[in-house]
């Protein structure tokens, strides 16, 4: 059975405005993660969110649930897929994925973050 990444990329531009702890800076959907799915990319959802991690990876985010300051539509999305068809609730921040040391590798030492999800990997550009 495969496995696809369902959620969204949220932004809160109220933030930059009147500053993170705003009543007015709360987060919005910007974008569906559906446009990952173009394949099994099961060694880059290990190493991101310790989903299918049979590579040994220590992942940068699993298993956090959803923000509680999610937004409306986020919430509301996750709510419709129900709690059977949910494998792994998580998030992850910009700041963290600029942080990370994309060297990294798996337990073989053999398959690095970035190998797994940069420009060769199912989420790469193609035809470049």
């Amino acid at each position: 059975m495969a496995t696809e990444i369902e959620g969204m990329i949220e932004c809160r531009p109220g933030a930059l405005l009147w500053g993170p702890d705003d009543e007015d800076s709360v987060w919005h959907a910007a974008i569906g993660l559906w446009l990952l799915n173009i394949g099994n990319a099961y060694d880059a959802l290990a190493c991101l969110f310790g989903i299918r991690n049979t590579y040994g990876f220590e992942p940068l985010a699993a298993d956090r649930g959803i923000p509680v300051d999610a937004s409306e539509a986020l919430a509301g999305d996750h709510a419709s897929w129900g709690l059977i068809n949910v494998h792994g609730r998580t998030w992850i921040t910009r700041a963290e994925l600029l942080a990370a040391d994309w060297q990294e590798t798996d337990v073989c030492g053999q398959r690095s973050w970035a190998q797994v999800t940069g420009d060769a990997s199912h989420w790469g550009p193609r035809g470049a």
